[in-house]
């Protein structure tokens, strides 16, 4: 069997300011009402014969991740937790770990989750092509078919086909991101592919080259799950052990060096989308040459990409253009310069600017909240709570709080001290005190969102200033 595995990290730069560090491009619904992890999902459903997926996340983005996963009704076998960043080969490793402990004789489907892929079922045709590989022993990756002379990606120059494996080829080689005039050689010789990423192969057959070719890499993945502990629905790789691990591309660490690798061609709408003029390609487009998303209005524009998050966006007059608004940020880059974007982003970062890292609104466990105004001794929140969805029962000590129903149903504990809270119920427009020092918590038990204003004062209004006494997310 088939068993589906995404790579759900990314630093989130490229697709700034939408995407963030803590709620990257994968999380986000970039190209459909759903968003890129759920896409990626679906293209493998356990009715069509794949057993279910897996996800290897970071360990910020695992409620997103699980959420999002379970709003599809998909029900992965595993999510697994990396404790720090270590790039795809370390990844894989754990990938393989864990299919092999499920079914010794599983094949490993490593999926990026933000690729976007326009016929689905072109893509699972060239999967089962190169099962015939993989089940042969082979390390399987997918080249795409290129269109354009393209500078932005690696290349794998193909060798001749297969014996007894149709439609698969042998690898000459895999090739760096050329310049403009290799990059048109490459195209006119019709024998180098874009390389995709994507990978398939028999978890042990994988293993086994990894053990000669990368040990160190093998070594810290197997102690990395196996003193990992289980977390709710999740299981977190042991930090010291995986943080062993060599940070390095699995192209690198085994496919540049195995004599086992094959190369399916696929030719599917592959996108990696990794890029505001890459996202604009693939976009509908209006007569001008436009990709327009949200509260737009373009005069005499055309071949841009204008993206509004939450206010209207104006354009007059504009040629090949990128204009990316969000509540806390604005992006303005020439067509083809965005793949800079990363360059201001680790501007930010250095100057300490939080737009760097997160968005306005914050995504928890339970629900999300967003920044509406702060100042010397008070800030002021929008608290969103999902239905069903609870907070922690916590404390504050430098800082009390206010808050007043907008709309839904408010159940609120609250207390001096835990053995003297009182539990009562707010409606829309009731509003209650919680003082500096006391114990409480928030909840939604209707069927609609409860939707709250908070202010904040006092001393200190860092989001680390909370003591937790109960959480039914591990926390």
């Amino acid at each position: 069997m088939i068993y589906p595995v995404i790579l759900s990290g990314g630093s989130g730069t490229r697709l700034w300011p939408v995407s963030r560090a803590l709620y990257p491009k994968q999380l986000l619904p970039m190209l459909s009402e759903r968003t890129m992890l759920q896409e990626t999902a679906l293209r493998f459903p356990e009715s069509t014969g794949y057993g279910p997926p897996s996800v290897i996340c970071n360990s910020e983005h695992r409620f997103a991740v699980a959420e999002q996963l379970q709003g599809i009704g998909a029900r992965p076998s595993a999510i697994l937790l990396e404790p720090v960043g270590r790039n795809s080969a370390p990844a894989a490793a754990v990938a393989a770990l864990h299919v092999a402990s499920v079914d010794p004789e599983g094949l490993v489907l490593l999926l990026a989750s933000d690729h976007r892929i326009e016929r689905p079922e072109a893509f699972r045709t060239a999967v089962e092509t190169g099962a015939v590989a993989a089940r042969a022993g082979r390390l399987v990756t997918f080249g795409i078919t290129p269109d354009r002379p393209e500078t932005g990606y690696g290349y794998i120059h193909r060798n001749g086909p297969l014996d007894h494996m149709e439609g698969c080829y042998g690898i000459e080689r895999f090739v760096e991101k050329p310049d403009l005039e290799t990059a048109e050689a490459y195209l006119a010789a019709g024998d180098y592919f874009w390389n995709s990423g994507t990978f398939l192969f028999r978890a042990r057959d994988f293993l086994a080259e990894l053990a000669r070719l990368a040990p160190e890499i093998l070594d810290a993945a197997t102690a990395a799950l196996d003193k990992g502990v289980s977390d709710l629905d999740f299981r977190r790789l042991d930090a010291a052990a995986f943080g062993m691990a060599p940070s390095i591309s699995i192209d690198y660490a085994v496919m540049e060096k195995t004599a086992l690798g094959a190369m399916v061609p696929l030719d599917a709408g592959w996108s990696d989308v990794g890029s505001w003029s890459a996202l604009w390609a693939v976009q509908e487009k209006d007569a001008d040459g436009n990709a327009v998303q949200g509260d737009v209005w373009l005069h005499k524009s055309r071949n841009s990409l204008v993206r509004a998050e939450s206010r209207l966006v104006t354009v007059i007059g504009a040629k090949d253009l990128v204009v990316v608004e969000s509540p806390d940020a604005v992006l303005v880059a020439q067509m083809g310069t965005d793949q800079d974007v990363k360059l201001a982003v680790e501007a930010l970062k250095e100057a300490g600017r939080p737009e760097a890292i997160s968005h306005a609104t914050t995504h928890r466990p339970w629900g999300s909240y967003r920044n509406l105004d702060s100042g010397d001794g008070y800030q002021v929140k929008r608290i969103t709570v999902a239905p069903g969805g609870r907070l922690s029962l916590q404390s504050h000590k430098h800082r009390a709080e206010h808050w007043t129903v907008i709309s839904g149903e408010a159940r609120i504990t609250r207390g001096p001290s835990l053995d003297r809270l009182d539990v009562m119920h707010l409606d829309t427009d009731q509003s209650i005190d919680i003082p500096l020092g006391w114990i409480h918590r928030l909840e939604n038990p209707g069927t609609e969102p409860l939707i709250i204003v908070e202010v904040q004062s006092g001393a200190y209004l860092g989001e680390d200033d909370i003591e937790r006494f109960d959480d039914q997310y591990g926390r």
